[in-house]
C-alpha cells in the first residue's frame, strides 16, 4: 500500500508542477498547483507512515519526479530535451536505486 501511495504522491506532484507552467499564461491553474501540492504530500506523509524509510520515499519521489516532468515539458510545451538532460535522469535513477538497495541492510 505504501508504494500506491508514493506513485500517486508522483503523479500528484507532476500535475503540480504541470499546472505551475500552465499558470504562467492563465492564473487560473494556481488552483490546481495548489491542489497538486497539497495532495502531493498528504500522499508522501501516508507513503512515510505506511513505512517507507524517508531517505528512500524522497528520493524515489524526487527522480520520478525530475523525470516525468522532463519528459512532458518536451511534449507538452516544446522544451528541450537533450542527450545530456537523458543521461542526467538516467543517473538520478540509479542513485536512487543505490539508496535504496543500501537501505535494505
Amino acid at each position: 500500500m505504501a508504494y500506491i501511495f508514493l506513485i500517486a504522491a508522483i503523479l500528484f506532484e507532476v500535475a503540480g508542477t504541470v499546472s505551475l507552467r500552465l499558470a504562467v499564461d492563465n492564473k487560473r491553474w494556481y488552483a490546481s498547483v495548489a491542489v497538486g501540492y497539497l495532495v502531493a504530500f498528504a500522499m508522501l506523509t501516508l507513503t512515510l507512515a505506511n513505512g517507507i524509510p524517508l531517505g528512500i520515499a524522497y528520493g524515489i519521489w524526487a527522480a520520478a519526479g525530475v523525470a516525468l516532468t522532463a519528459i512532458i515539458a518536451k511534449f507538452a510545451f516544446k522544451e528541450p530535451f537533450t542527450l545530456l538532460m537523458g543521461i542526467g535522469i538516467i543517473l538520478i535513477v540509479g542513485g536512487v536505486l543505490l539508496i535504496e538497495a543500501g537501505g535494505a541492510h
